[in-house]
């Protein structure tokens, strides 16, 4: 569109000369066009809107119809999480966040709060202060020689090649400005990763992109040369993603540039799709043997795995074998089965994968009931926006959690739909170089950090106003759900939360009981062993 814009108005030129000469009338209809002309060149050397830069004149259609949206619209719900309704608030929220506008509301809350699904947290009288920048944790288990002091709030997993490398670019370097982490997604460490000099959490894919040999099994060597670098802090081996659970990577061939095809190793312009499963190991002992050779050929990062919750058995097994081997993975991120992506079949992203709430819940209690909460950090993602939403699931068990989707808003994600097919329109989820070039690099880096600060002052906020002075304060108590117009409870009500080391204790909790026998720390696939062990107790 920009290319189309340049071409009229050179046009537009040539025919003022002629005009000018020959067709004096004709240089009224001109003048008529100038004011035109100078709009679309302004629209092209600003900075501040890609949509614009990218597509002068006509773009501001789409502006038009924001700014009278809320008159038309001011109670529209686009979707619901959790029962919670997600207003299109949310996303104001994210971009005014990002360009350090008012983000204040008038008339008072636009959700129904007699509603079931609605959730809050009570004030106190007592209220407190709570330092933005305190609220930090910090990565690593005994076992760990180079733990990492990781903010509440980091930016989740988007690789290179899904998004733009102009896109990269402004989500580290606002992760370098913001000091906090930037996952890499499972595309690999690509040199718009390392430029800014943005901390960086490596996440290590079925494909293993970029520490791996011809075959597609995984280089150690190739690895060790790239985690070892100052940049990456952690490595996240990546089981499962919320969005797709159960089905491996997808990035379309549209996408695959001779770059990119360089970076992963794969054929320019065939879609790459990553195994459903890694190749390096097929048991929960050897996922565990594998965290401790990334750990220790990483120089002792903390090493994590990354898992939307399916079978309650498996992560079971996972913690068996950690009592079995002795060795302890630093940290877990859980992803929720209403996580984005740039690409998954319908099926996958509406019918597979357990929700955030109940998977952060069983994770947590799996870990708490095995005896190894303390030395193992929890990581949350899947539709992590507001303050309110990091409080939320830092009570309900969290340490820390990662957003993609208001990174993308920061960014100026429009929501345009056009991340699978290369044609998004502001340059984020495209490899389009026409498109892409929209994107100001320093401009939109400065909203992803200013929207990671202004969201970490509202959980700072509302800490105080709790009464509260530290998010280990939390509890599920604290948050309260309306589960009929007439019925509240609080998260501590509504979910069962095991005492420390109650799986190891006999009787095994009534919930867990099922899930625990069928649970073998050298197998993922244990039900038939546990079944025949004791038929009578699996159902």
């Amino acid at each position: 569109m920009r290319r189309f814009f340049f071409v009229a108005l050179l046009g537009w030129l040539a025919f003022s000369v002629v005009a000018a000469n020959y067709f004096p009338t004709g240089l009224w209809a001109s003048a008529v066009l100038a004011p035109l002309a100078v709009l679309g060149v302004h629209d092209v050397l600003q900075t501040r809107h890609t949509v614009l830069r990218n597509f002068p004149i006509v773009g501001h259609g789409r502006y038009l119809l924001e700014a009278i949206r809320p008159e038309i619209n001011q109670y529209f719900v686009e979707s619901n999480i959790d029962g919670r309704p997600f207003h299109r608030e949310h996303r104001a929220i994210a971009y005014q966040r990002a360009k350090r506008e008012v983000e204040t509301l008038p008339f008072g809350t636009k959700i129904d709060v007699y509603e079931p699904g609605y959730e809050w947290v009570n004030h106190s009288l007592a209220p407190t202060h709570v330092d933005p920048a305190a609220l930090r944790t910090t990565i690593g288990s005994r076992q760990c020689q180079q733990p990492y002091s990781a903010s509440i709030l980091n930016i989740s997993a988007m690789s290179y090649g899904s998004l733009s490398h102009a896109a990269i670019r402004a989500l580290n370097a606002g992760a370098a400005a913001g000091n906090f982490a930037h996952n890499t997604g499972e595309g690999g460490v690509s040199p718009y990763h390392l430029e800014p000099r943005g901390d960086l959490i490596w996440q290590i894919g079925t494909g293993y992109f970029g520490c791996r040999r011809r075959d597609g099994s995984f280089c150690p060597e190739a690895f060790a040369k790239v985690a070892t670098g100052d940049t990456v802090k952690m490595i996240e081996i990546k089981l499962s993603q919320g969005a797709k659970p159960g089905h491996g990577g997808i990035l379309p061939g549209a996408k695959v540039t001779a770059e990119l095809a360089q970076i992963r190793g794969c054929e320019v312009g065939k879609t790459v799709s990553s195994p459903p499963a890694h190749g390096r190991f097929s048991t929960p002992v050897g996922l565990l043997e594998f965290v401790q050779e990334l750990r220790e050929t990483s120089g002792g990062k903390p090493v994590g795995f990354k898992l939307c919750l399916g079978q309650p058995h498996e992560f079971l097994a996972i913690c068996k074998a950690m009592e079995k081997t002795g060795i302890l993975p630093d940290f877990v991120t859980i992803d929720g089965a209403e996580g984005g992506t740039g690409a998954a079949p319908l099926e996958f992203s509406n019918a597979m994968g357990t929700p955030l709430v109940e998977g952060l819940i069983f994770v947590r209690n799996a870990l708490v009931g095995t005896g190894v909460r303390d030395q193992i950090k929890i990581i949350c993602s899947g539709r992590i926006i507001t303050g309110f939403d990091v409080i939320k699931r830092l009570a309900l068990g969290a340490d820390a959690c990662a957003s993609a989707r208001g990174m993308m808003f920061a960014l100026g994600c429009i929501q345009a739909l056009r991340c699978n097919d290369n044609a998004c329109p502001t340059g984020i989820a495209t490899q389009r170089p026409e498109l892409v070039a929209g994107i100001h690099i320093p401009s939109k880096s400065a909203r992803v950090a200013s929207f990671h600060g202004r969201t970490l002052e509202a959980v700072a906020e509302l800490l105080g106003a709790m009464g509260l002075e530290h998010p280990r304060d939390l509890r599920p108590r604290h948050v309260q759900r309306r589960v009929r117009q007439h019925e509240v409870r609080h998260y501590g009500e509504l979910y069962s939360f095991l005492e420390t080391d109650a799986l190891r204790r006999d009787p095994v909790p009534t919930a867990f009981a099922p899930a625990w026998i069928e649970a073998d720390p050298t197998s993922f696939d244990a039900a038939v062993t546990a079944r025949e062990r004791s038929p009578s107790a699996l159902h």
